[in-house]
């Protein structure tokens, strides 16, 4: 194979595969069923999610950090386990290095639909939580092609989930 060939395909797979991102954290539990209970109850629907989303992108930009935009409702298992991994220790002191996070009440995928619409996600969603990775200070959406990487969480494993988070931080 000529030099050249080699070339093209090392651009093609540099534009192509994205990058892996931070060494994630080493999960303690290996099962959900390990997390503390009862689950967090993290979403508020009578919070102003506009106001969040301004203040924690603010926070993120002079922090260096990136924003993690978590749209979901207590009503999900899926969203209160993906926060549940998320306050592990290990796994919070992660995110707390790396993100700046705020969560959106999206109720019954009818409340703050300008949060997905502002990011080019008008459509009604199907399944929560959809995570928002976004560069604070371009307001650019990092996560386009995965923001529902995680609507199954329960099918998934703790340390697949805090890996899915690591894969965004540069």
């Amino acid at each position: 194979m000529s030099y050249r060939m080699l070339l093209i395909g090392a651009v093609l797979m540099a534009i192509t595969v994205p990058a892996l991102g931070a060494e994630p954290p080493k999960v303690s539990i290996s099962k959900f069923g390990e997390l503390h209970r009862p689950l967090p109850f993290p979403f508020d629907d009578k919070r102003d999610a506009d106001r969040d989303i301004a203040e924690a992108r603010a926070k993120a930009a002079a922090s260096g950090k990136l924003l993690l935009i978590d749209l979901g409702g207590n009503w999900c298992a899926d969203c209160r386990i993906l926060v549940g991994v998320m306050e592990l220790p290990e796994v919070k002191a992660f995110v707390d290095a790396h993100y700046v996070v705020v969560n959106v009440d999206v109720g019954r995928m009818n409340r703050n639909r300008q949060v997905p619409a502002h990011y080019g996600f008008a459509k009604k969603f199907k399944a929560v939580p959809v995570l928002f990775v976004v560069d604070p200070k371009t307001d650019r959406l990092l996560n386009h092609d995965d923001i529902d990487g995680l609507v199954d969480a329960r099918l998934s494993t703790p340390q697949a989930l805090a890996d899915w988070l690591a894969r965004w931080v540069p």
